[in-house]
């Protein structure tokens, strides 16, 4: 065929898992800060400034998930059976924080317990999240065509570290939303949080950088040998600028800019994590063209795709243009 289809569809997962972690990270981020705002109209403001969309964030979540189990089934057999336990901790957290999203508004006499439910969940997704990509990226035990690992190889120092990066980032995803959506004292609190979590996301980036090409040999040879250097270099580069942009934006209390800048370093992280692996699905182990599904099935699934995918977007266009205005002190739009 003129164009490689299986390139077509790692690219789709790729936009797919982007456009989640961005959508969703954010109001995950507000459950990883609401312990820090006041009770009362502070949380309101918060939880009512992502009320309209969490629910429709987490689609993305269904396409990269959905999309890997029938574009790239022998990824989904290798890669869910290696991190069962944190696809269990994620999806039970996302569950929990979506249970506490709807009952702290009905059940007002237990709505401390709601928050705590809603935070703690949100913490436990992200985590969870932020070890998986960690898990991947520094291998996963491969026989034949099966996980060959054990119940616990996902659990290291360095899937911690990339646990508490995506965390970080959330946060960081999380303040910069509500420093754009919210006003008053809840705004000012989040320009405090923002820049905490700045520096937090920004540290971490920067160890889980240096950790990861020490991982496997491809990832050095992407990032330190000629002429690949080149390119990669142009990574970090932008992204201090982008960093540097940031704290500005947020030190002259900026609204809108702090939050595309939050979204240029997820932006920045995904192109350093396809530089690191591509095309390998599972490092070292599985490629993309190993790892795919027959052609007839990629071309039946692709029609889909270009049918719901616009209407997606469109739908999610629309609904963050209707509820576009700030939440008020009074908790609405």
């Amino acid at each position: 065929m003129i164009f490689d289809l299986t390139v077509i569809w790692a690219f789709i997962i790729a936009f797919g898992v982007f456009a989640y972690v961005v959508m969703d990270g954010f109001d995950l981020g507000i459950g990883i800060l609401f312990p820090g705002f006041a009770v009362g109209s502070e949380r309101d403001q918060a939880m009512n400034s992502i009320a309209p969309v969490w629910d429709g964030n987490e689609t993305w979540l269904v396409l990269g998930g959905g999309g890997l189990l029938a574009a790239f089934p022998l990824a989904y057999a290798i890669i869910l059976p290696a991190t069962y336990p944190l696809i269990i901790a994620m999806l039970l957290g996302l569950v929990f924080r979506g249970v506490a999203f709807e009952f702290r508004w009905r059940d007002s006499q237990h709505r401390a317990l709601w928050d705590l439910a809603f935070a703690g969940g949100s913490l436990v997704a992200a985590l969870s999240q932020g070890m998986v990509l960690g898990a991947i990226l520094q291998g996963i035990e491969v026989s034949g065509r099966a996980y060959a690992g054990s119940w616990w190889d996902w659990l290291t120092p360095y899937t911690l570290l990339t646990g508490l990066g995506v965390v970080a980032g959330y946060a960081l995803l999380g303040a910069t939303w509500l420093v754009w959506k919210t006003e008053g004292e809840a705004q000012a609190r989040a320009y405090r949080l923002a820049l905490r979590a700045a520096v937090a996301t920004l540290a971490l980036m920067a160890a889980v950088s240096l950790h990861t090409p020490f991982l496997e040999a491809q990832y050095w040879e992407r990032w330190f040998t000629m002429p690949n250097v080149l390119f990669a270099a142009q990574v970090p580069l932008v992204t201090a600028i982008i960093a540097f942009l940031l704290f500005r934006g947020l030190l002259k209390k900026q609204e809108l800019a702090p939050f595309l800048y939050a979204l240029a370093l997820f932006l920045l992280g995904m192109a350093g994590l396809g530089i690191s692996i591509f095309p390998y699905v599972v490092p070292d182990s599985v490629t993309i063209w190993d790892a795919a599904a027959p052609e007839r099935s990629q071309i039946f699934m692709l029609v889909g795709v270009a049918i719901t995918l616009p209407l997606i977007l469109l739908y999610t266009g629309w609904a963050y243009w209707v509820f576009r205005g700030k939440v008020g002190a009074e908790g609405y739009h």
